[in-house]
């Protein structure tokens, strides 16, 4: 088993409202399967006085910001002070956590945003786990489905884990940093406090606390 893969190693649970989803889990990507019945658990045990449920499994903090453009499927829960921007479309069994901002024709499907995770412009997240504070650039994707609808595997140091997956975008560890029209392939895992070029093109696992420039050219942001 690959440690550097492990939940505690990437997330932080105290900044999500779902952090019971990921118990019983080693792998973060372990989680996409929960994220459905996590909603329909957690949503009607949510506070009255802080938010309202809209329409059928669809809860919405008082304080978050929604444009009136803005398309929001169930199951799904938006948290406080969250904000949902024009055009954004979020298609159904999606968290966003406090804080969070959902930009202008981003699209969300099957997600788990943890608190204060910026998708801001034109971005597609599918099937994927974003950490605390994680932020992608305009025009970012998780692609999650694999051109020839083989099952996802994620590579790490020229091996490759199984995940059972036919769907599985990325999983963003805390404060990753992702630059402008990358595409995260299936399988990406990104270690906390990384920064990806613009206009990458990421796959497998890239390490914590580094820089990744292109493929092949991965060097180390800085050390304790």
């Amino acid at each position: 088993m690959y440690r550097k893969l492990f939940i505690n190693e990437l997330l932080d649970l105290s900044q999500t409202i779902a952090a019971e989803a990921f118990e019983g889990c080693t792998y973060p990507w372990e989680v996409l399967a929960k994220i459905k019945e996590t909603i329909l658990k957690i949503g009607p045990t949510l506070s009255k006085e802080e938010y309202d449920q809209i329409g059928e499994d669809v809860w919405i903090a008082k304080s978050a910001k929604i444009a009136p453009t803005a398309s929001i499927n169930g199951p799904a829960i938006i948290g406080k002070e969250a904000e949902v921007r024009h055009c954004a479309f979020i298609r159904g069994s999606a968290i966003v956590g406090e804080g969070a901002v959902v930009g202008n024709s981003t699209e969300l499907k099957n997600v788990i945003l943890f608190n204060k995770v910026q998708v801001p412009h034109f971005n597609y997240v599918g099937d994927s786990v974003l950490g605390y504070k994680a932020h992608m650039g305009a025009g970012c994707i998780t692609s999650n489905v694999k051109s020839d609808k083989t099952l996802v595997k994620v590579r790490i140091e020229d091996e490759s884990i199984e995940t059972g997956l036919k769907k599985f975008g990325a999983i963003l560890g805390d404060y990753v940093e992702v630059g402008c029209n990358t595409v995260l392939n299936p399988g990406s895992v990104v270690g906390r406090n990384t920064n990806i070029y613009p206009l990458s093109m990421v796959r497998g696992y890239i390490p914590e606390k580094s820089i990744y420039k292109k493929a092949g050219e991965i060097v180390t942001k800085y050390t304790d």
